[in-house]
């Protein structure tokens, strides 16, 4: 990956090509659960060590955290009595097999409105069983959570949807980006990005060391955010969508490869319409429209999904219950829509949900109200590889 060079506001719209024969990957789509007011985020993950990939479902609108056990996905209860639940990150903090959840809760878009409680969550002995609930901090808006590896030390990350004094619409001033040390959760600074940040992904930036970096989308583009030293170094890699703030940014964010170059993917600007494609020429990132014809886009992940070592953008939007799939064929990006009408993605998630080897895809839904998972029946050359901006 080379060095961030600042990046001019260079673009094109790339006109998305008719999908060739032998191109398109096979989905079939399960209901697992319907009756999710106000879905809104799905993370996939083994919470009762058995092998298998689970599913949290999380809804703002109901008032309890519930996972689905793979493959019967029975319904359980994580917690209930909760109220504007927005956001949630796994990992397993003591070792046993098992993995503790942060979650966000107390949300309004209205920083004065906002309680902005981040607790950790932890299963007793039965993980089917209501979990225990440790509160360790509140900040207005706390929207993002996700864990990050710096090697040396692992950290979780919150971002918030914006500053404490910003107000709707414009939401003018700094956002916070914070990193909690789970030793004691004390809290700290990674960097101040501007207006709204809707979009984090922790990624393996550097190939010459073991640590993470951070990706956030906002009001200001697409910035990386590096740790070494102790130390937090934040680099714009570009501006995203050129309108007037606050139609300008980037809204959601991801890395991939195609062949021996690296790719950022966004969803432009905030809930936009616009899925781009960043790649770098001579040290400079160039800004690449593929496709302008999303409704509140709200969720993109990138992965490998046909096992031909090149990886995919998956991308779902709210309004037109909309998900698609982007793959790179002969230098062309081509769009597969996976489900046209029946799943308002607020969240997507990949994981190999029925073990054959090959990545699947989990929506949850908004309006929809559902959570589907689709089933990859696509007769690969190889197992998948990679999964890169779950």
């Amino acid at each position: 990956m080379q060095r961030l060079t600042p990046s001019a506001l260079t673009f094109a719209i790339v006109t998305l090509a008719p999908m060739p024969t032998g191109a398109q990957t096979t989905f079939t789509g399960h209901t697992i659960a319907t009756e999710l007011s106000g879905g809104y985020q799905v993370v996939a993950t083994d919470l009762n060590a058995d092998g298998r990939t689970d599913l949290i479902a999380l809804a703002s609108r109901l008032s309890e955290l519930v996972w689905f056990e793979n493959p019967s996905w029975q319904r359980h209860v994580i917690a209930g009595n909760r109220a504007g639940m927005i956001n949630l990150a796994v990992h397993d903090l003591d070792d046993d097999g098992i993995p503790e959840i942060a979650l966000a809760e107390g949300f309004s878009t209205r920083p004065d409105r906002s309680e902005g409680i981040v607790s950790i969550l932890r299963h007793e002995s039965d993980p089917a069983a209501p979990w225990s609930i440790q509160e360790i901090d509140r900040v207005p808006t706390s929207h993002r959570l996700r864990w990050i590896d710096l090697g040396e030390a692992l950290r979780l990350i919150n971002a918030p949807l914006a500053g404490a004094t910003s107000q709707p619409p414009e939401y003018r001033g700094d956002t916070p980006i914070y990193a909690y040390d789970p030793d004691d959760w004390s809290r700290s600074l990674v960097a101040n990005d501007g207006g709204i940040v809707h979009g984090i992904q922790p990624i393996e930036w550097d190939d010459s060391t073991s640590r993470q970096s951070l990706l956030s989308a906002s009001f200001l583009g697409v910035h990386l955010h590096r740790y070494d030293n102790g130390q937090w170094t934040r680099s714009r890699i570009h501006a995203g969508d050129p309108a007037d703030w606050p139609a300008s940014g980037s809204s959601e964010v991801g890395l991939g490869r195609v062949g021996d170059q690296d790719y950022i993917a966004t969803i432009d600007p905030w809930h936009g319409h616009q899925v781009v494609v960043y790649t770098q020429d001579n040290g400079t990132w160039l800004r690449n429209i593929i496709d302008n014809t999303l409704e509140d886009g709200h969720t993109l992940i990138v992965g490998d999904i046909d096992g031909d070592g090149a990886d995919e953008i998956i991308v779902g939007a709210r309004r037109g219950a909309q998900v698609a799939l982007y793959r790179s064929l002969d230098g062309e990006w081509i769009k597969q829509v996976i489900d046209d009408g029946g799943m308002a993605a607020a969240a997507c998630a990949l994981a190999d949900f029925n073990v054959d080897g090959r990545l699947d895809i989990a929506c949850i839904g908004s309006a929809t109200a559902n959570l589907k998972w689709y089933e990859n029946q696509s007769i690969v050359d190889s197992p998948w590889s990679s999964v890169r901006g779950r």
